[in-house]
């Protein structure tokens, strides 16, 4: 709402961009969710997890930060690592300084099977968004992700 309680109404080229953001959004994840699953029986979700696990130094993070990385609540991200636990491509430890807090932990089937995936994930990334862009929209959108990420995150983590 505007200071005087009207709305500030979208013009044509802010709606245009708006609509345009929501169909790509969702157009975009529904193909890579199609292909990752299709092609390395991944969820999206699946590979977020294993693919911050293998950045993070000894192939472990606290399951409390990857909820907060992920936007999800703990319980949700408990339920979801149990599911990869059964699979074979994580397993918990405790955390020895909080006897309450656990740690995520990247096992050697998990890695092999990033490592299977990475190639064809990245390739659908780039078919289907990266080399349809310019360099210079890929940099703009860079910015603008920026922009809306540092303004959001503080007030989502606050009720993830």
């Amino acid at each position: 709402m505007a200071d005087n309680g009207v709305p500030r109404w979208l013009d044509e080229d802010e709606f245009r961009a708006w609509i345009g953001y929501r169909r790509m959004k969702a157009l975009l994840d529904l193909q890579i969710s199609r292909e990752l699953a299709a092609n390395q029986g991944l969820s999206e979700p699946d590979y977020d997890v294993l693919s911050s696990l293998s950045a993070a130094e000894d192939r472990r993070i606290r399951l409390s930060e990857m909820a907060e990385r992920m936007l999800w609540s703990k319980s949700r991200l408990s339920h979801h690592v149990t599911r990869m636990q059964q699979r074979g491509l994580v397993t918990r430890k405790e955390c020895p300084s909080d006897g309450r807090g656990a740690f995520i932990v990247l096992t050697d089937a998990g890695m092999a099977t990033l490592r299977a995936a990475a190639p064809g994930h990245v390739a659908a990334v780039r078919e289907h968004f990266i080399d349809l862009l310019t360099e210079e929209q890929i940099r703009v959108l860079g910015e603008a992700a920026d922009a809306v990420v540092e303004h959001l995150r503080p007030r989502v983590q606050d009720r993830v």
